[in-house]
């Protein structure tokens, strides 16, 4: 079988057209031609009004020796890769050590736990929110009343942060194991989606995610696996090697209760702030991270779908238009979208009382009204927190505060038309764009709530991102902020064995310990901390 990449045909083409092209672009007869199997799809938009799909196709056909010695040294013909996962280690037969426990149930523990269990080592799998069901009540409980539950919330939970998100399953990470095509099986044989396998960009959306993740913890318990709910990690317990390096023994749980274990897969998501502050006092090596804070901003889709997509706007092959930008402004900062949520909504995302934080979802049908993303700007610990490992945190906190106050002190967000934030005036009222932030909107002056060079690289960054989307930089566009959980401000530092730089047995993994930003990231990074336990384990 051959890959046969970047086959472009137009948007409506007809079904024949596509084994016609085929044999077009390698030369042969119809006849030669046995079958293929879509293996991605995309569209070439730079043209707005002449779309084009792009193929990527795995093809049977005689005489595949001959024509690939024929295509030799072209990139968009090659032997289909063998792209089967393969577990390096399994649990020895009668295993009966101490279980690996992994804490944490978002998209890096949920796969770190799945390919534990797979490989027979029955991990144990905590978090400090609740199963996915009561998590959504809880979450929905601050949207619609103003009411925070800080342990169950948009970060805290069965799913992680991902599962009020976009459900976006493509990232850049380089994959040469092909472990991408694990979490998509994966999350197929869970009940998301086959289109999730070929889409060149594909999503799953809130409503999809919370099925998926509730059969996967079925999965994970029937191969002898372990949940438990509610259950939050207030320290470690180590023991001093001969060397100075130290190792996991245990955990002391909230309830005061110990679990023996002597592997640990921290997969903690990006918000774990007081577990952070444990492991720093613990003296486990991290150091502050790059991230980025900003805002939310909203616009109609349609405005989105006709700037992108022209004449073919709102064809079913295209759905919903997305959108990528950046600018780098004269001040030195970056300006760019971050987490675009193509017809979704903003939502509230704090974890902890008495602070905003912005972020964005939609379901798998992207039909809501409006397109928002983050549009945020990159900070660095040199420039902006250099106070040690946690000062990033600290930085979070403070501008998460001012929007509490400038939301009016009760989970409303600040918000600012864009016109207004471009002549340096507060908003007072709304124009054609309706926020969909819930419990509420305040309109006001987002200069309160960040940085003066946040303001000053938007107001430069905006008429750019005018010329090359139309109506982006709209007078009545809002911004509601702030946006600044984009990613984790501390780096858990590890080697190439996975473990932490000077804690053996501990594996910093994902989004929280900084080596993951989004779904399928942080999932291969849990696959890959599974992997590293098993060696851990089986070596000895």
């Amino acid at each position: 079988m051959l890959r046969l990449s970047g086959l472009s045909l137009p948007l409506d083409h007809p079904a024949d057209a596509l084994p016609e092209a085929i044999c077009a672009r390698l030369g042969i007869e119809r006849a030669a031609l046995r079958g293929w199997t879509l293996y991605r799809r995309g569209n070439d938009a730079r043209r707005r009004n002449a779309i084009q799909l792009v193929y990527t196709l795995d093809i049977e056909l005689d005489g595949e020796a001959e024509l690939l010695a024929r295509f030799a040294g072209d990139k968009d013909v090659r032997p289909t890769p063998d792209m089967t996962y393969r577990f390096p280690d399994r649990a020895p037969e009668g295993w009966q050590g101490l279980r690996p426990v992994v804490i944490g149930a978002g998209p890096c523990g949920l796969f770190a736990g799945l390919i534990l269990a797979q490989m027979g080592f029955r991990p144990i799998i905590l978090d400090r929110g609740k199963v996915v069901r009561q998590r959504t009540k809880d979450t929905w409980g601050l949207w619609r009343r103003g009411e925070l539950d800080p342990d169950s919330n948009v970060q805290f939970g069965e799913g992680g942060a991902g599962t009020f998100s976009d459900g976006k399953l493509y990232c850049r990470v380089k994959d040469p194991r092909f472990l991408g095509r694990k979490v998509l099986e994966e999350f197929v044989r869970a009940g998301a989606p086959d289109d999730i396998l070929w889409e060149a960009h594909p999503h799953i959306g809130t409503f999809r995610l919370v099925t998926m993740v509730e059969s996967m913890r079925a999965a994970i318990e029937e191969l002898g696996g372990e949940y438990r709910w509610q259950t939050r990690v207030d320290d470690l317990e180590l023991e001093r090697l001969p060397d100075g390096r130290q190792r996991v023994r245990g955990l002391h749980l909230h309830d005061g209760s110990f679990l023996e274990t002597d592997h640990v897969v921290l997969a903690v998501g990006h918000s774990a702030r007081p577990t952070f502050e444990m492991l720093h006092r613990r003296g486990v090596h991290m150091e502050a991270k790059p991230f980025a804070i900003g805002v939310r901003i909203e616009h109609p889709q349609s405005w989105i779908d006709q700037a992108r997509f022209g004449k073919c706007a709102k064809h079913p092959d295209l759905g919903a238009a997305a959108y990528s930008l950046v600018h780098h402004a004269s001040n030195g900062r970056s300006v760019y979208s971050f987490c675009m949520c193509p017809g979704g909504r903003v939502v509230a995302a704090t974890s902890e009382e008495g602070r905003v934080v912005t972020n964005g979802m939609s379901q798998y049908s992207r039909a809501e009204f409006n397109a928002n993303s983050g549009l945020v700007v990159a900070i660095d610990p040199a420039r902006d927190y250099p106070g040690g490992p946690l000062a990033g945190i600290e930085l979070q906190r403070h501008w998460e505060d001012r929007a509490f106050i400038a939301g009016g002190s009760n989970y409303h967000a600040p918000g600012q038309l864009v016109g207004d934030l471009l002549a340096g005036r507060p908003s007072t009222a709304l124009g054609e764009v309706t926020p969909s932030y819930k419990p509420g909107v305040t309109m006001t002056d987002l200069s309160a709530c960040l940085p003066p060079f946040v303001i000053e690289a938007f107001r430069e960054a905006l008429p750019v991102f005018g010329r090359q989307i139309a109506r982006y930089d709209h007078p009545d566009a809002v911004m509601t902020g702030v946006e600044t959980r984009t990613s984790s401000p501390v780096r858990i530092t590890r080697g190439k064995d996975h473990q932490s730089l000077n804690v053996e047995r501990l594996f910093p993994a994902g989004e929280g310990a900084g080596y993951a930003g989004g779904i399928l990231s942080a999932a291969i990074d849990g696959i890959k901390a599974a992997e590293a336990v098993a060696r851990s384990i089986v070596g000895g």
